[in-house]
């Protein structure tokens, strides 16, 4: 079952917005939910297809979802309050916290695992590849296609240089494909990966009482790497984080979220447990060799709450976003005649969360870097009348049976009208739907320049 996916703008948005075509987009899911977001009100939030296929139970902006890896982004509001707070220390090695997890070593050397690297995927703990060969073989063949694309940019400077014409076009207009970590292109039919999604470890059904317990998955494995050094993407390190938090705070960790999903009013926000009853809980499917939809197995992902293991709602992510880009942009009205509420984090942390870290890599677009659980693209243009690169930071996700996507695009704020404005200011949008590997990041980017363009108008 493929799902024609669409993208509108809201007959019942703002009174600038007119309807409009984006574009058709097969996503490949049974049921999908997008929402959006304008200048932190919410104007469209929609549910496509079926969050149940057998039952013929239609998705609705209430369907909850698997997020995946956008709770890493959730887990970093846990940490950045703890370190506003002087209660956690970015910089000190793990074992301050966590003395459970054992001391390492690379190549005969003693190193130092940090919670700032662990955030930025530095740290050296595997993700779900054990196998160390395959994952240097996989960066070094990853490395060789980046230096072809470097060597093809110069060319193409070159053939600029001597008067020829360009073949850039803007964001909006390109097609990316998405080499995400956690969902492949959308060119191919999805629902089988070969990398994460044969890992046995997805698929765990174990359940774990605590995060400190989890860590015997993975805390004696090597590292593959020296902290630092090379980026690799991992939700075991978020595992790790979720232990300092607890120890960090003095509470359970999923206590300490709920406070937080509490103060940011994300009510429909909750671990992924089987036996509670969660209303408006979507099914998740797959593909099977045949190129069947089937039902996922069942899976416990108690291991990895932190990293990849919430439910939610588009309005529950939309409300998220605008709670971080108003701590992003709260500081740059300080000085007008308004008196804002203080953000949730202070600006500084979110400009800490939002500049991208050196080593590091964005696999759902090129353009940018990993950040603090957030990958971030920055404003850039090389040539003039030619491809402007937004500014914006997102996350994606994917888990056995679902797919997600939440992208955070500011205003361009003119610092000399701030006066006349009120944050947050910009477009959120956020998608899920309920089948795995698919690439939904430059579907919400397309989304969110299109909506800015509106706006505009």
């Amino acid at each position: 079952m493929f799902l024609l996916l669409e993208l509108e703008t809201a007959s019942d948005g703002p009174p600038n917005l007119h309807s409009r075509s984006l574009q058709m987009d097969e996503v490949g899911a049974p049921g999908i939910v997008v929402g959006v977001s304008v200048d932190g009100k919410e104007v469209w939030s929609e549910g496509l297809g079926y969050a149940d296929v057998e039952n013929r139970v239609p998705c609705k902006p209430e369907t909850v979802m698997r997020i995946a890896s956008i709770s890493k982004s959730l887990t970093m509001v846990a940490l950045a309050k703890l370190w506003e707070a002087g209660k956690l220390d970015l910089d000190i090695p793990v074992q301050h916290y966590v003395p459970e997890f054992p001391e390492k070593e690379y190549e005969g050397e003693k190193v130092s695992v940090t919670t700032r690297l662990l955030i930025s995927h530095l740290s050296g703990i595997r993700h779900y590849e054990k196998d160390m060969k395959k994952v240097k073989e996989e960066k070094a063949y990853k490395a060789l296609i980046m230096m072809r694309g470097t060597l093809a940019s110069d060319q193409e400077k070159e053939f600029k240089e001597k008067g020829g014409k360009s073949h850039e076009k803007d964001d909006f207009v390109k097609a990316k494909t998405e080499p995400d970590s956690e969902a492949k292109s959308r060119n191919s039919k999805p629902g089988k990966k070969k990398n994460d999604f044969e890992q046995g470890e997805l698929y765990l059904k174990e359940k774990f009482e605590n995060s400190v317990e989890s860590l015997r998955l993975f805390k004696n494995d090597p590292l593959f790497f020296k902290p630092g050094s090379q980026f690799l993407y991992s939700t075991f390190g978020y595992t790790l984080l979720a232990a300092i938090v607890e120890r960090a705070s003095g509470y359970k960790y999923l206590d300490y979220m709920q406070k937080i999903f509490h103060d940011l009013d994300m009510l429909t926000t909750v671990q992924e447990e089987n036996e509670p009853v969660i209303y408006n809980r979507a099914r998740f499917y797959v593909y099977n060799k045949k190129q069947r939809l089937v039902n996922t197995p069942y899976v416990d992902n108690s291991y990895k709450w932190a990293g990849g293991g919430f439910l939610s709602t588009v309005g529950d992510l939309l409300k998220f976003g605008n709670a971080m880009l108003y701590s992003y942009q709260v500081g740059l009205f300080k000085n007008s005649n308004e008196n804002f509420l203080p953000g949730y984090l202070k600006p500084e942390t979110m400009v800490m969360m939002w500049t991208p870290v050196p080593n590091t890599e964005m696999s759902w677009d090129k353009d940018g870097k990993y950040a603090m659980a957030w990958g971030v693209v920055e404003k850039k243009q090389t040539y003039g009348s030619c491809r402007k690169q937004r500014h914006y930071a997102s996350h994606t996700g994917g888990a056995v049976g679902a797919s997600s996507v939440l992208l955070v695009l500011p205003e361009e704020v003119d610092t000399e009208t701030v006066n006349n404005k009120v944050p947050p200011r910009g477009i959120i949008v956020s998608i899920i739907c309920n089948m795995q590997s698919v690439g939904l990041n430059s579907t919400a980017l397309k989304i969110a320049l299109e909506f800015d363009k509106d706006r505009s108008d």
